[in-house]
């Protein structure tokens, strides 16, 4: 064959092997070797990342764009902390000092919430007669004063004078007193006899004997001593007593055991009494004692039955009102006998919240260590 005729065919041949050759294979990508064409990267395997990107960043690289974007998180709502009901402004509380205090604590008396001298010192004794004062009205106690403390006792009481303030006592009209006779004196001998202070027969004279009880009740009370009987004096009297029987008014007693409930007759028992508002102490069927008392309000009502001493107090305060319960002796759960000093102060105008009142602190001391625990308690009418 001839030489130029052998070069034209290995030049044909030359350009039909360059025209089979694929395209990807004619560029080269850079480092790769002439004609070698890069290995395929596994669809499951994932490109590391740099260190310094992001866990987002990672994760919106990894997903594939045909999820769309990623659905946005709302945030969740802070709760609303609850508001801690705040304590009231306290106007006047332990330690004030001033008239505000004597007007304060003479507003109490009035209402028979605080007994004795007023004073411009705030101390316990009123802080005490504040907390009774709120318990008994419903208001939150405190012992302190504030605004709607003051609105209530304000709007129950009037406005103390400058003597009552600073103990200045008057004594008013006298209405009766020494030498009187007559069916008012011998009303007001049955009266003193029910608080103990008159003993011996009612005669209707006013004599020493009646003077003197007129005086002690007046001392007792805060009521200017004259012994002489002035409408304060008398108002307080009959508010602290019950109108006096015939019986009572002539000097006529009954059989001493005649109210008795059979289930006080033998043994050791508390006999209190609803029809005579007597409390009688009684020792294998004799009377040893016998007290005034009084009992709960109709919506307070004052259990009946037959119950016993279950502990005693000898200086107990009550939980709920704040008020002081001197010798306690408790028989039906929260009920119990004790001393009283709004019954000594208001009488029978007033109720207890359940217990059976008694205003003879001293009969009550006595029968208070003469108690045990266990000893029959008897309710009856």
């Amino acid at each position: 064959m001839p030489t130029t005729l052998r070069r034209h065919l290995v030049l044909l041949i030359a350009a039909l092997a360059l025209m089979a050759t694929p395209a990807c294979a004619r560029v080269l990508p850079s480092g790769n070797p002439a004609g070698e064409q890069a290995a395929p990267v596994p669809s499951d395997v994932r490109t590391p990342v740099a260190v310094d990107e992001t866990p987002d960043a990672v994760e919106s690289s990894a997903v594939p764009s045909s999820t769309g974007p990623a659905p946005a998180v709302t945030p969740s709502a802070t709760p609303t902390p609850t508001a801690t009901p705040s304590r009231p402004v306290a106007l006047l509380k332990y330690g004030s000092k001033g008239d505000d205090v004597r007007a304060l604590q003479h507003r109490l008396l009035q209402l028979d919430w605080f007994s004795g001298s007023i004073t411009p010192t705030y101390g316990p004794t009123t802080q005490l007669s504040v907390s009774g004062f709120q318990g008994k009205r419903g208001l939150p106690v405190t012992g302190e004063v504030d605004q709607a403390t003051l609105d209530v006792l304000v709007k129950m009481t009037r406005t103390p004078t400058h003597d009552e303030m600073y103990n200045v006592l008057h004594p008013g009209p006298t209405l009766f007193t020494t030498g009187a006779t007559g069916a008012r004196v011998k009303d007001l001998q049955a009266r003193l006899k029910q608080l103990s202070w008159f003993f011996g027969d009612v005669t209707g004279t006013y004599g020493s004997a009646t003077t003197q009880a007129v005086k002690g009740f007046q001392a007792k009370r805060e009521i200017p001593v004259t012994g002489a009987v002035d409408q304060r004096t008398l108002d307080r009297l009959r508010g602290m007593t019950h109108t006096p029987t015939t019986d009572e008014l002539n000097n006529i007693v009954r059989g001493a055991t005649n109210d008795l409930d059979p289930r006080c007759m033998t043994g050791r028992a508390i006999c209190i009494s609803k029809v005579t508002n007597k409390l009688k102490w009684v020792v294998d069927g004799k009377v040893l004692l016998t007290m005034s008392v009084r009992f709960g309000s109709e919506a307070n009502q004052t259990r009946e039955g037959l119950f016993a001493v279950e502990w005693k107090d000898r200086d107990h305060v009550s939980n709920l009102y704040g008020s002081k319960m001197p010798f306690s002796m408790f028989f039906s759960g929260g009920q119990a006998v004790h001393y009283s000093s709004d019954f000594a102060a208001r009488g029978y105008l007033g109720a207890s919240h359940g217990c059976v009142n008694v205003r003879d602190w001293d009969g009550l001391e006595w029968l208070f260590g003469q108690a045990r625990v266990g000893d029959r308690v008897v309710v009856h009418r």
